[in-house]
């Protein structure tokens, strides 16, 4: 072994000159990827990002008072009777099937579905609690807290934005009306606001569903005299309403552009031998 050895003079100038020359090409190299590959890859990531989707409801329960595993709730012997009907449609190993319609017979009977609601389901069809947990939280027709005797769901997507008198001027007269914001309950507990993706009415823009009721072609005075009426305890008319020249459903407001002579009675254009 040789201690403290050294390169000749000549031979060490060298060899720093090829540390140089190296660092200059890993420096260019690095700058080509930064150039070309990092672009890319940035383009990829957005690309692909999705952005956040927010809403007001939790997907995870949280005990209150008003909403535990303890809350009383049982099906009358009424909606038994319907539960027994409902679950005869299903062959047998399929029972789960009922689900969905018993959820909404809950919330029909409750005008909510508590928690103890979902067990009650998961009891009589013999399923884990987690799987109605599943279906009760991804639909959003199924109301897991409170809300008024009157559900108001008002449509704000871009149909009923564009259509009629649009649905701002709508959304801004029931809050009036009510006294209330989106989201929010009166006090007296009779109606509860809410706003909601297209309910699928479009030509009809702007509309709302008050419960199970679509009220379309909607003005600033139709959803005064419809709010006004439901207080009064009076009965309202559904669908398509007067503000917008009148219509039966959803033909042209203009009139009809096709179809407009009766029908053609049975056999027309056969041949009179067949």
């Amino acid at each position: 072994m040789v201690a403290n050895a050294s390169l000749p003079s000549g031979n060490f100038r060298c060899f720093q000159g090829l540390i140089s020359e190296g660092r200059k090409v890993d420096i260019m190299l690095r700058s080509i990827y930064c150039r070309l590959v990092s672009p890319t890859v940035s383009q990829v990531r957005g690309l692909h990002r999705s952005a956040a989707v927010c809403s007001d409801k939790l997907f995870v329960h949280r005990d209150t008072p008003d909403n535990n595993s303890n809350t009383p709730f049982e099906f009358s012997a009424e909606n038994m009777k319907r539960i027994d009907a409902i679950m005869s449609n299903y062959p047998e190993g399929h029972k789960v099937a009922a689900l969905i319609p018993l959820l909404d017979l809950a919330q029909r009977q409750n005008g909510w579905v508590p928690i103890s609601a979902m067990h009650k389901v998961a009891d009589i069809l013999n399923v884990s609690r987690m799987r109605v947990y599943e279906v009760a939280t991804f639909y959003t027709m199924f109301n897991r807290e409170p809300v008024g005797k009157y559900h108001v769901q008002i449509c704000t997507t871009t149909p009923c934005m564009l259509g009629g008198v649009g649905c701002g001027p709508i959304l801004d007269a029931i809050k009036e009306k009510l006294g209330i914001g989106l989201g929010q309950t009166t006090k007296d507990g009779m109606f509860t606001l809410s706003e909601v993706e297209c309910l699928g009415a479009c030509v009809n823009a702007p509309m709302l569903t008050i419960n199970d009721n679509y009220f379309e072609d909607l003005t600033v005075d139709d959803i005064n005299k419809i709010l006004d009426d439901i207080k009064a305890g009076k009965e309202v008319k559904a669908g398509p309403q007067n503000g917008q020249k009148k219509r039966f459903a959803c033909e042209p407001k203009g009139g009809l552009t096709s179809l407009t002579t009766p029908p053609p009675p049975p056999g027309f254009g056969m041949r009179s031998d067949l």
